[in-house]
């Protein structure tokens, strides 16, 4: 689960008001260094005249827009950072659902090369290991955090920000990877764009939680993504024109072996449901939710999409 080290330099100390989806990373002593290289830098964090930790001096006359689709590029994966551009981290929750078409499309290439040249078993687990390393294991981290919360009751947002991982926390790890093994295995062939698909609809999945549900922590580090939010409708255009774009090249490969538009279009129930579920359970949202929600949301994705039978959607 941990990343490499960014080659530009070396990675900064965890900065407690850096955003990231995963609050307990910033709790004293919270999570393993190895997280560290997925913060942005010293650089990207100043911010003159800006008043907002995570937003990098202006450089040239990139637009906003870019600068935050850099910044997402960088905050919700290990790939090398784009040269040239200096990162934003304002609104970088509306680009989370390319940079999953990206992980996601990395992880079908994987299944594609190892189709037919390793044990089924081994081709599974090689692509789950994957999607751990390419996002850095941001999300799982908060999918664990969360279920150690729920089950912690009324010390729900202590045992979140605990940076010690409880027997709640292991068995959501087994389970969303179990789930995720079932579910590739099922789908054979169809699984290169199911991992696109459910990539897609899980990162879109936070969206819906900011949106709806307050912030739990009064300081949190997600916090961040409220206090720079535009409204669902603008939040939501560039996941929908990528997920229109996606429901064209799932039309154009159609064919009695490959996913059909309606089985790709099923991920789109969880990433609505899990965030209101768990808004429900929790009373809000924090930024460890959010990545619960990725997960548990792309993990039934892959389900449903697996365990319709082959004739009963087409598209």
């Amino acid at each position: 689960m941990s990343p490499p080290p960014r080659p530009s330099s070396a990675p900064p100390p965890p900065d407690p008001i850096a955003e990231r989806p995963g609050d307990a990373q910033q709790s004293a002593g919270a999570g393993p260094a190895a997280a560290a290289p997925r913060l942005p830098t010293s650089a990207e964090r100043s911010s003159p005249g800006q008043g907002e930790p995570g937003v990098a001096p202006h450089h040239g006359h990139a637009p906003a827009w870019l600068r935050d689709l850099a910044g997402a590029w960088i905050f919700y994966s290990v790939l090398p950072a784009w040269p040239g551009l200096a990162p934003r981290f304002l609104r970088i929750a509306r680009f989370a659902p390319w940079i999953g078409a990206v992980l996601g499309g990395l992880q079908g290439l994987l299944w594609w090369l190892l189709q037919g040249h390793a044990p089924a078993l081994a081709q599974v687990c090689l692509v789950l290991a994957a999607g751990l390393w390419l996002s850095g294991g941001l999300h799982m981290d908060g999918a664990m955090d969360t279920a150690d919360g729920l089950a912690a009751g009324e010390r729900l947002l202590e045992a979140m920000a605990d940076s010690r991982v409880g027997a709640s926390g292991v068995q959501a790890l087994v389970l969303v990877l179990l789930l995720r093994a079932a579910a590739l295995a099922w789908l054979g062939p169809l699984a290169p764009l199911a991992l696109l698909w459910a990539a897609v609809w899980g990162r879109l999945a936070p969206l819906i939680a900011i949106a709806h549900f307050p912030y739990l922590r009064a300081r949190g580090s997600a916090a961040f993504h409220r206090r720079h939010w535009a409204g669902l409708a603008a939040e939501l255009r560039p996941g929908l024109l990528l997920a229109l774009a996606l429901a064209l090249l799932t039309w154009s490969l159609r064919g009695p072996d490959a996913l059909s538009l309606g089985r790709g279009m099923l991920g789109l129930l969880p990433a609505l449901l899990v965030p209101l579920a768990l808004g429900r359970r929790l009373g809000g949202h924090s930024g460890d939710s959010y990545g619960a929600c990725v997960e548990w949301s792309e993990s039934l994705a892959l389900l449903l999409m697996a365990a319709l039978p082959l004739g009963a959607i087409r598209g």
